[in-house]
């Protein structure tokens, strides 16, 4: 009888380990399906990430190209009446301011010249 239960106890001690190979590999193969979800989870929110500071990059570059045409436009503006505004205070500069506003004022308008 010993021998019997010897064989009983062995090949109980077969399939509770084989089961619990069983359940540990379903367990394991659980845990790395989760872990499997959250690697795509946080690939796919690392590619979001890179659009969008791609996109947000653009953007402020655009912009900046803006901002740096729009001040060598004013700097040429500034630089053209400033030489214009020096010419006034050179030899004979009263007289080409005169012929300067000569364009701008329109013909039909009486206009007296100081000589």
């Amino acid at each position: 009888m010993a021998k019997s239960s010897y064989k009983n106890s062995n090949f109980y001690r077969k399939n509770l380990s084989s089961a619990f190979k069983q359940k540990q590999e379903k367990q394991e193969n659980s845990v790395s399906l989760v872990f499997l979800i959250l690697k795509i989870c946080f690939s796919f929110l690392a590619l979001i990430s890179l659009f969008k500071l791609g996109y947000s990059s653009k953007l402020r570059l655009t912009r900046l190209k803006e901002i740096q045409d729009s001040f060598s436009y004013e700097k040429y503006r500034y630089n053209n009446l400033s030489s214009r505004f020096d010419d006034l205070f050179s030899a004979e500069g009263e007289q080409r301011f005169m012929k300067d506003q000569d364009q701008i004022i329109s013909r039909d308008i009486i206009r007296v010249i100081w000589r």
